[in-house]
């Protein structure tokens, strides 16, 4: 079985959120990690808010299911962007016999996109 997750969200809003908010939004939703790699770039904070929640409907549980740091996305030293689940997020994946999950991301100058796929491992016992 696959589990897909798609999200697209406009990069404004995450510049929006961003004067508003400042740090505190940034620590709620992004770990060390990411907001080290981002360094405050709209798109691509905005991009990794989007493959946060397409994880999240990959994974069935929507924006209450599991916590905003408990999925990270980062990328690799070719810029391949890799997602890492922790706690919660980590603990459904498993229930749902998921292994690893691939990730797409893209933005334009006003829009940013991600799509997630995960496959369940054969002979997984799912809950």
């Amino acid at each position: 079985m696959y589990h897909v997750g798609v999200d697209i969200i406009e990069i404004g809003r995450i510049e929006r959120v961003m004067a508003r908010w400042g740090e505190r939004f940034l620590k709620r939703v992004y770990t060390e990690a990411e907001r080290d790699d981002c360094q405050n770039r709209a798109p691509e904070l905005a991009v990794r808010f989007a493959a946060k929640e397409a994880v999240m409907k990959a994974l069935g549980t929507g924006i209450k299911g599991v916590g905003w740091r408990e999925i990270e996305v980062l990328s690799n030293r070719n810029g391949k962007p890799l997602v890492y689940l922790h706690g919660g997020a980590q603990q459904k994946a498993r229930g749902l016999g998921l292994g690893e999950l691939a990730i797409s991301l893209s933005h334009s100058r006003d829009y940013a996109i991600a799509s997630v796929i995960g496959g369940s491992i054969e002979g997984c016992d799912h809950k």
